[in-house]
């Protein structure tokens, strides 16, 4: 059999496409590894990278505004994405095997990030400079190594201090019994479009029924135990409001139709930032309790700027910008040296902070509370 030998063209071009590919494959293993390099040596690396990518899901006009003083202090340019956390998070699962990724840094909530094993998706951040006030453990999640913090937020009520006294305010069922039945139509809350109105209702059923949301078993029993405060829900349906969702019970409460709504502290405190909910309108945390939570940061093994991502997040959980967060966004600051003085609420209140209910009997408690008190009114 004749064989052709290549000539010295394709030779000298075959040396140098597997040329290439060597110094791709090694710049790439140098990139992703930062552990061996100071932190001093990862910021320049970070600034020649000279670029990063943050997908996270909300408020991206407003955080491509916030971005900008880390882009001048940098030079290094920040893109986020239009997407969805189900579709961020989907993507970052399908580009697990792939040696290079599109996503530099990775926003989820803690409960997205309670459904995957962190250490083979996310590189660690012990690279980051040492910051004892930096929050890795939130709401019944620790991210360990690999997840840090940089979002607070916490449900509660918003009421309307010109028909609520800030010393008369419920803090149980049945002091929220009482204001409905001596204010009707003036309390709401939503059950579907945001998290407000569910985190309202599953506290009331957990006080009333004493069931443990933390615990995410079902069984026919544990439904059943809920049936008092399906009771106690439908016992008082007439006097109060459902409304259609987070956004819409906030403004129904700034028109004054309505005098208290569950709320978001951050969803609240940006509206009225904006001008799009009056100033007057106030938040507290009941002492029965309330869901809160908040949303962290990651970096995916296979980032493309793995420099400028770590400096990217070492920004973002940094006092300076977690202060900037309280401030612009009503948040809680991820970060215990930041200023939280812009909070709609004391320190104290965050004592009444709950974790959000287990699945997958939450999930089924909602299907239940749908079908037994919405749909029967």
């Amino acid at each position: 059999m004749k064989v052709h030998k290549p000539t010295g063209g394709i030779l000298m071009l075959k040396t140098l496409i597997a040329s290439t590919m060597l110094l791709a494959s090694t710049a790439t293993s140098f990139a992703g590894d930062l552990s061996s390099m100071s932190w001093d040596d990862i910021v320049t690396q970070a600034k020649e990278e000279g670029k990063v990518t943050w997908y996270v899901w909300y408020l991206r006009d407003d955080f491509r505004r916030a971005v900008k003083t880390f882009e001048e202090e940098y030079g290094i340019s920040v893109t986020i994405p239009e997407g969805t956390a189900a579709g961020n998070s989907e993507k970052m699962l399908a580009e697990r095997d792939r040696e290079t990724g599109d996503i530099d840094v990775l926003a989820w909530g803690t409960d997205g990030f309670q459904t995957v094993e962190l250490a083979p998706l996310f590189s660690s951040l012990s690279i980051l400079p040492k910051d004892d006030g930096r929050v890795v453990e939130l709401a019944g999640f620790d991210g360990g190594d690999h997840v840090v913090a940089f979002w607070g937020n916490q449900t509660g009520i918003a009421y309307d201090p010109a028909h609520v006294s800030a010393d008369n305010l419920p803090q149980t069922p049945d002091e929220f019994a009482t204001f409905w039945s001596e204010n009707p139509g003036k309390f709401g809350f939503n059950y579907e479009k945001g998290g407000s109105g569910p985190s309202f209702y599953q506290n009331t059923l957990r006080v009333v029924a004493d069931v443990d949301f933390s615990n995410g078993e079902v069984t026919d029993q544990r439904l059943e135990s809920i049936q008092p405060g399906i009771d106690f829900f439908n016992k008082h349906a007439e006097n109060y409001v459902v409304t259609a969702s987070n956004a819409d019970s906030i403004i129904r409460a700034s028109d004054g139709e309505l005098w208290m709504v569950p709320a978001w502290e951050d969803h609240l405190a940006g509206l009225q930032n904006r001008g799009e909910v009056r100033k007057e309108i106030k938040f507290y945390i009941p002492e029965m309790g309330m869901n809160g939570g908040g949303n962290g940061v990651a970096i995916p093994q296979n980032a493309p700027n793995p420099a400028a991502a770590a400096v990217f997040v070492n920004w973002l959980t940094s006092p300076e910008t977690q202060s900037m967060f309280n401030k612009d966004f009503g948040t809680a600051p991820m970060n215990t040296a930041a200023d939280d003085s812009f909070a709609l609420v004391p320190n104290e209140q965050r004592a009444f902070r709950q974790v959000w209910g287990a699945q997958p009997f939450r999930g089924e408690v909602e299907a239940m509370f749908i079908d037994n008190v919405i749909l029967e009114r």
